[in-house]
């Protein structure tokens, strides 16, 4: 079932599928149709309740393993109003995967979670200014430079895109004037400069 959150500004989908069992890659349970999900993803998110054993989580990596599917991944330790907190390190020692606390009942704990989402991502986060307008955010991949930024938002825009006006992490100093080439940080704020 398909969901969108925001995660620092930006929309994010996220789609649940059901648990996998043994045999999900032989089809069992449906397993090719929820597997298929899996490969079309850019990431996972394997759910462990915090009150139940970490072998469940062995029978997953099983099936995923067998379908020979790799995805940046993170465990939810979900349920963590009904345990000791030490059960987070001791999931993601077990399992060799990064992992994070959630509780529905801990605000904190589901803004730890939008966190960890958006470093699964492995996106950066830029912030698209148009003289008069307010900042747009923008999700690139890492190493984008501002000619992509200005492909995301319209392929002329691009083509007479000479360089940016640059705040943020990636300039020396706000609005820092840069080349079409420059690379471009998390956290950045652009202004597209054309011919």
């Amino acid at each position: 079932m398909p969901s969108l959150t925001r995660v620092r500004g930006l929309l994010v989908q996220l789609v649940e599928i059901p648990g996998l069992i043994a045999g999900a890659h032989d089809d069992r349970g449906g397993g090719r149709a929820l597997l298929g999900v899996l490969r079309g993803a850019d990431a996972m998110v394997l759910c462990q309740a915090a009150t139940e054993p970490v072998e469940a989580l062995s029978v997953v990596r099983a099936e995923l393993h067998a379908a020979g599917i790799e995805k940046r991944t993170l465990v939810a330790v979900t349920k963590l109003d009904e345990a000791d907190p030490a059960v987070v390190a001791e999931i993601s020692r077990r399992t060799e995967l990064p992992a994070v606390g959630v509780s529905v009942l801990d605000d904190a704990s589901l803004e730890r979670f939008r966190g960890a989402l958006w470093e699964l991502t492995g996106l950066i986060r830029i912030c698209l200014r148009r003289p008069g307008d307010q900042a747009e955010p923008q999700a690139l991949p890492p190493g984008a430079t501002v000619l992509d930024a200005a492909r995301t938002v319209h392929h002329e825009l691009a083509a007479s895109c000479t360089g940016a006006r640059v705040s943020g992490p990636s300039a020396k100093f706000d609005d820092q004037r840069v080349g079409r080439d420059h690379v471009l940080a998390d956290g950045d704020t652009v202004e597209v400069v054309c011919k």
